[in-house]
């Protein structure tokens, strides 16, 4: 893990966090209480922090024998009272139709009774326990998938994990379940792990599994850096009161958003893993060592704290590691078009956009005049010659001898699909230089003469809550 940092002393290792952290704050009712989900769960509902509604709980086998398996919902979570690391739970996202007691799994595979009893007795003989003794199984609610994270999530929910210590939120992750995971959220299982700057809620950079970094989620071009966390400052709260509550000095807090409940406390971590530090591009010891000692009366002043500590101030160096800029939604840029001239505009910075695109006043502007005329001359129809194998549509704008028309691109809008024309420029955003194509469209109806799709943004990480220069 050393390699992702410039400085190794700020990396918290697994010693470290057990003999200076974990071991002086951690009392040992505090990590028997954290080891203990369902009496973990009891004690925050009493202090009505909100947490997954239990649905039943299977203590030995003769419980399991006479269990109601007619009562489980569509979709529920199996889990081991005393599981570590996400071992040992299981998701069950829907049930299967015409099929009596039959449900799914994330990845598809059926799940029968005769599964879950299997699953159950190794819960019950400890399998999947801190210390390998007899465990208890229970049900609970799943939660609802916010439409947020849909794109982002493989067939589970995500979870927010946030390190509190004295009081002070001093790091968090976004936690998104894939295919690898089997639609849960961890990271030792394949989950992705994205870094969330503490001040704004707005995602970083990203890991995927231990220590593999990404960009976007694998297998698309969706971007993983800006995704605005919601109930951002809530879900801070959350996490400090669980500490003052739970009596642990050191925790790892997992925070889930319900779409119809909004964050819900999922789990007490007294001995969270440190993959977290990949995924932020940053260390937990540098931190933890700057709110150590300082007097927090408060759960607000915890979170203040917190905020104006570790959020905004790790941009530069995010762009020093990753080699990239950080940019907002909205960047005042200079387009250079035909015979060096040069335009500056507000351009809108939209990572679901195959290609940038800008208006036809503005290509005009630029020097494009005589190739929107001429293109306009041909009246393409899109229906005519759809048909065409990419060679052929190549050359069959290359034969109409348009001056400066680089390509044509194929844009499916709302409006339908039409041929736009490309021209080359240069855009210049953020004091970095993009030699790209983009195609032109009236855009007079719309609010920004010009977007710059993720082709373009490859030099770049999006912050949504910066602000235009």
């Amino acid at each position: 893990m050393i390699q992702f940092f410039r400085n190794s002393r700020k990396i918290l290792g697994m010693n470290a966090r057990n003999l200076e952290f974990i071991r002086p704050n951690n009392l040992r009712r505090a990590k028997r209480l954290a080891d203990d989900k369902l009496r973990s769960k009891r004690m925050l509902k009493k202090a009505d922090i909100p947490v997954p509604e239990l649905i039943g709980k299977i203590k030995n086998v003769d419980e399991l024998e006479n269990f109601d398996w007619a009562a489980l919902p569509e979709s529920f979570v199996l889990k081991p009272n005393r599981g570590f690391g996400g071992e040992g739970i299981l998701v069950v996202y829907g049930k299967k139709k015409n099929l009596f007691n039959v449900w799914i799994k994330a990845d598809g595979s059926l799940v029968t009774v005769d599964d879950l009893k299997t699953h159950i007795r190794n819960i019950l003989d400890g399998s999947f326990s801190l210390s390998g003794v007899p465990d208890i199984a229970f049900f609970e609610e799943r939660m609802k998938l916010l439409k947020l994270f849909k794109p982002y999530a493989y067939k589970g929910i995500p979870d927010i994990r946030v390190i509190i210590y004295n009081k002070v939120p001093v790091m968090a992750m976004l936690r998104l379940p894939t295919k690898v995971s089997d639609g849960k959220a961890n990271l030792q299982q394949g989950a992705i792990g994205v870094g969330i700057d503490l001040a704004t809620g707005v995602t970083t950079t990203a890991v995927f599994g231990k220590n593999k970094l990404i960009e976007c989620v694998p297998g698309t071009r969706l971007l993983l850096s800006g995704i605005k966390i919601p109930y951002w400052k809530t879900i801070l709260t959350l996490a400090v009161r669980t500490q003052e509550i739970s009596g642990l000095g050191f925790l790892g807090a997992d925070v889930a958003i319900d779409r119809d409940l909004g964050p819900v406390f999922l789990e007490l971590n007294a001995r969270p893993g440190l993959s977290i530090q990949v995924a932020n591009h940053d260390g937990l010891l540098g931190r933890l060592r700057r709110v150590e000692g300082l007097k927090i009366k408060t759960v607000e002043k915890g979170v203040s704290v917190g905020m104006n500590l570790f959020g905004g101030e790790i941009e530069e160096e995010i762009e020093d590691i990753s080699g990239k800029r950080i940019i907002g939604l909205k960047e005042k840029v200079k387009l250079i078009g035909k015979d060096e001239k040069e335009i500056e505009v507000e351009a809108k910075i939209d990572s679901g956009a195959d290609f940038s695109s800008m208006d036809k006043l503005l290509a005009e502007s630029l020097g494009f005049s005589s190739t929107m005329n001429e293109f306009e001359k041909l009246g393409i129809d899109y229906e005519k010659i759809k048909g065409l194998e990419k060679q052929d549509r190549e050359k069959f704008f290359k034969d109409k001898n348009i001056p400066d028309l680089e390509d044509t691109a194929i844009i499916h809008s709302s409006h339908g699909t039409t041929y736009r024309p490309m021209v080359k420029i240069k855009i210049i955003i953020d004091n970095t230089e993009v030699l790209t194509k983009v195609s032109v469209i009236d855009r007079s109806h719309l609010k920004n003469p010009l977007i710059i799709g993720h082709r373009d943004l490859h030099r770049f990480l999006i912050d949504p809550a910066r602000m235009a220069k």
